[in-house]
C-alpha cells in the first residue's frame, strides 16, 4: 500500500515510534523469540498479520495463526511465501472460531505453546447499533477471552496477551466497555496466568478503519466521508505490531502497555483526508451536502478534485477526545522512553467483570435480549461507563 515514510507523511509525523526500544531491545526480542512458539488468534486482520509478519522475520520456532476469515489467512500465507524472507521454523493456518467445538479440540490436542497473542475483536462502535451483532462484539470481545484463558489453564500454557483499545479508557460506547470490561477480566487472572494487553491509538489504513475507508472510496470511484472537527492520534501496523509483540514479552503479569500521547499529535480528520488525496494529485472538494458529494464526482475529477462530504460528529459512541489512562490508574511512565505502562488494578476492582460476565452468559442461555438488556448490564456494573448513545449510527451516513 504505502511505504512507512508515506504513511508518516499523511498522518503528519516524522519519525517512527518505538526505535529507541527496538535498538535498546533487539537482542533480548530475538532471544525471547527465536525459542519460542506462539499461536495468534485473529490474525487474518490487518494487525494480526502484521504481528504474524514481525514475528517471523524473528525465526520462532512455531507459528500457528487463527481466524474465521479463510481469504486473508490464505493470503497471508502467499505473502510470506512470496516475500524475501527464508522462515526456518513451523508455520500454519487454521480457519476456526474461539468458543467453538472445533476450537476446542484444534486447542487441546496440539502443542503447548509459549505464548498466546490474542488480537481478534470487534472493534467498531457501529457494531452496538443492534441487539445481535452486540452481542456478537461480547461474545468475541469479552466472552471468547475467558473462555481462552480457560482452556490455557487446563493446557498449562502461561503467557496470554489480549489487544485492548484507547476507548476502554473511560469508555462512552459498549464497544470501548466490552474491552474495559476484558482488562478487568485478564487481571482477574494475574496470579494463574501471565497476562498483558495494550491499548492502541488509531493505527492508520488498518482494515475497516477510517483511513482504510479513504483508499476504498478511491478504487471504486466515490466520494470520501469523513466528520468535522474530530482530530485524532495515529500509529503504523508496523508499530502497532511491535506494541503487541513487545507487551507480550516484557509485561509483568496484570500490566496493560501504552504509546506516550506526547510522542504524538492528534491531527484533524478532514487534514488526513487532504493529505491523502494530495498524495494521490488531487485536491479534496469539501462540501455538507451528501448529495452535492454524490453527483457532482465526474464533474470535479475532471478537475483533479475529489468530493470530501464533511459529516456532523453527532452518532452514539464517538469520544471528543482519546485518553491511554485513566486518572484514577497507577502508571510507571519512567521505565521506557516512549511507553507508558498501566501498573495491574487491585483485583477486587475486578469483581464487576465477573458480573457483566454471568449476566451476559445470562441473556444467552434466555436466548432472548434486546440492545438495552446489555446497555444496563454495563451501566449497572461498569461505573466509568458512561455511555453516549445519540440514536444516531455511522451506519446510516455515507
Amino acid at each position: 500500500m504505502f511505504h512507512d515514510f508515506d504513511t508518516l507523511r499523511i498522518i503528519e509525523r516524522e519519525n517512527l515510534l518505538f526505535e529507541e526500544e527496538q535498538t535498546a531491545y533487539k537482542n533480548l526480542i530475538s532471544k525471547e523469540v527465536e525459542k519460542a512458539s506462539f499461536l495468534i488468534i485473529g490474525g487474518g486482520g490487518s494487525i494480526g498479520r502484521s504481528v504474524v509478519k514481525e514475528l517471523i522475520k524473528l525465526q520462532p520456532m512455531r507459528v500457528h495463526v487463527v481466524d474465521i476469515n479463510e481469504n486473508n489467512l490464505t493470503e497471508l500465507i502467499r505473502e510470506i511465501r512470496s516475500s524475501e524472507i527464508s522462515f526456518q521454523g513451523e508455520i500454519k493456518t487454521y480457519v476456526l472460531d474461539v468458543g467453538t467445538t472445533e476450537f476446542y479440540h484444534f486447542f487441546m490436542s496440539g502443542p503447548r505453546y509459549d505464548f498466546v497473542l490474542n488480537l481478534s475483536a470487534l472493534k467498531h462502535v457501529r457494531s452496538e447499533k443492534d441487539p445481535y451483532t452486540l452481542m456478537r462484539m461480547m461474545r468475541v470481545n469479552i466472552l471468547n477471552v475467558e473462555s481462552l484463558s480457560e482452556l490455557m489453564l487446563q493446557k498449562g500454557i502461561k503467557r496470554f496477551f489480549s489487544v485492548s483499545t484507547d476507548k476502554a479508557v473511560n469508555p462512552v460506547s459498549l464497544m470501548g466497555a466490552s474491552k474495559r470490561v476484558m482488562e478487568l477480566l485478564l487481571i482477574s487472572k494475574k496470579d494463574v496466568l501471565h497476562v498483558s494487553s495494550a491499548r492502541f491509538v488509531n493505527v492508520a489504513f488498518s482494515e475497516g478503519s477510517l483511513l482504510w475507508s479513504f483508499l476504498r472510496r478511491m478504487e471504486k470511484k466515490q466520494p470520501i466521508s469523513v466528520p468535522r472537527k474530530i482530530k485524532r492520534y495515529f500509529i503504523t501496523l508496523e508499530e502497532s505490531a511491535f506494541l503487541c509483540i513487545f507487551t507480550a514479552l516484557f509485561a509483568a503479569s496484570g500490566e496493560i502497555f501504552t504509546m506516550k500521547l506526547e510522542k504524538l499529535k492528534p491531527v484533524p480528520l478532514v487534514d488526513i483526508a487532504k493529505n491523502l488525496l494530495n498524495f494521490y494529485g488531487f485536491e479534496p472538494f469539501f462540501t455538507e451536502d451528501e448529495k452535492e458529494a454524490k453527483f457532482r464526482f465526474g464533474e470535479l475529477v475532471k478537475l483533479n478534485m475529489w468530493p470530501v462530504y464533511l459529516s456532523p460528529p453527532d452518532t452514539t459512541g464517538e469520544k471528543e477526545i482519546e485518553e491511554l489512562y485513566s486518572d484514577i490508574e497507577k502508571i510507571d511512565s519512567k521505565r521506557f522512553e516512549n511507553l507508558i505502562v498501566v501498573l495491574p488494578e487491585d483485583k477486587q476492582a475486578c469483581t464487576k467483570s465477573s458480573r457483566i460476565i454471568e449476566g451476559l452468559k445470562k441473556l444467552l442461555e434466555a436466548k432472548n435480549w434486546t440492545r438495552e438488556d446489555i446497555k444496563n448490564l454495563f451501566q449497572e456494573n461498569l461505573p466509568e461507563f458512561d455511555h453516549i448513545d445519540t440514536g444516531k449510527f455511522l451506519d446510516d451516513r455515507m
